[in-house]
C-alpha cells in the first residue's frame, strides 16, 4: 500500500469494518468540526480551556477520542470557538 487513501479503501471493502466505521461517524463529524474551527481561529487547546472553562486534558481527550462530551459540554465549547451548536436528525 502506498498511502491512506489505498489503505483505508482496502479496509472498509470488509462489510464488518465498515460497519464499525460508519457507526462512529458522528463522533469523527464532531470531532474534526471542533478540530478545524479551533485551527482556524488559531486557538491552542488552552485558549479553549480558558474560554470554556474545559480543562484542556478534557479538550485534548475529546479532540483524540477517548472522551464522549455531553451534549452541554458541545454546548459550551460551541460557545467558546463562537458558534452555536446545531444538531439534526437525519434519514438513512
Amino acid at each position: 500500500m502506498t498511502n491512506y487513501k489505498e489503505f483505508k479503501k482496502q479496509m472498509l471493502s470488509n462489510p464488518e469494518i465498515k460497519a464499525e466505521y460508519d457507526a462512529l461517524e458522528p463522533e469523527f463529524d464532531i470531532i474534526q468540526a471542533m478540530i478545524t474551527v479551533r485551527k482556524q481561529l488559531n486557538l491552542t487547546q488552552k485558549e479553549l480551556s480558558e474560554r470554556t472553562g474545559i480543562t484542556q486534558a478534557d479538550i485534548s481527550r475529546i479532540e483524540n477520542g477517548t472522551r464522549n462530551p455531553s451534549l452541554a459540554m458541545l454546548k459550551r465549547l460551541a460557545e467558546g470557538l463562537g458558534m452555536r451548536l446545531k444538531l439534526e436528525f437525519i434519514p438513512k
